[in-house]
C-alpha cells in the first residue's frame, strides 16, 4: 500500500463547482492509481457529486465556499470529505413519489454501505460541518499483458 495521501481544493458554493469537484476528484484517483472507468471511481465521483450539491443548495448562502479533501491512508482506507460553513447537519426527507431532490443522503448512505464504508457527520471548530465517507480502497489488479507474448 502506498504512503499517506492527501489532497483537497477549496470551491465557491456555485453550481459550476458541482462538476469542478467531480473533476479534481477523478484526476487525483487516476494520479493514485484508479482507473477512471473503475467501479470506485464511479462510486467516489457520485458520492462527491451529491455531497458537493448538498454543500452547494442547502447552506442556504451561509458558507460561501465548500472544500472536497480525499485521503489515502497506508492501511487500504479512502477519506472522502466535503466541508462546508453552514451548522445543519443533513437530514433524511421523506422520499414523495413528485419529489426531484432530497434523495442525495440516502444515495451516499447505500453506496456506502454497498461498498463496507462508513458515513459520519461532525461539527467543525468553524461552527460548520464535514460529511465524512471512509470506503476500503479498491484498485482492482492490472491485468498482464497478453500481445506479444507466447505460451511455452
Amino acid at each position: 500500500m502506498a504512503d499517506h495521501l492527501e489532497a483537497s481544493v477549496t470551491l465557491p458554493s456555485e453550481p459550476a463547482s458541482v462538476s469542478a469537484a467531480r473533476a479534481h476528484v477523478a484526476g487525483t484517483l487516476l494520479e493514485w492509481g484508479l482507473p477512471a472507468d473503475a467501479d470506485m471511481a464511479d462510486t467516489v465521483r457520485l458520492i462527491v457529486s451529491e455531497l458537493a450539491t448538498n454543500a452547494v443548495q442547502h447552506t442556504l448562502g451561509r458558507s460561501p465556499t465548500f472544500t472536497v479533501a480525499l485521503a489515502l491512508d497506508p492501511d487500504g482506507r479512502l477519506r472522502i470529505e466535503v466541508t462546508d460553513a453552514h451548522p445543519r447537519f443533513p437530514k433524511r426527507l421523506p422520499a414523495a413519489v413528485q419529489q426531484d431532490n432530497g434523495r442525495g443522503m440516502v444515495i451516499v448512505r447505500w453506496l456506502t454501505a454497498e461498498h463496507g464504508g462508513r458515513l459520519t457527520v461532525r461539527p467543525t471548530r468553524e461552527g460548520g460541518k464535514t460529511v465524512s465517507v471512509e470506503l476500503p480502497w479498491q484498485v482492482p489488479a492490472e491485468p498482464l499483458p497478453t500481445a506479444g507474448r507466447q505460451e511455452p
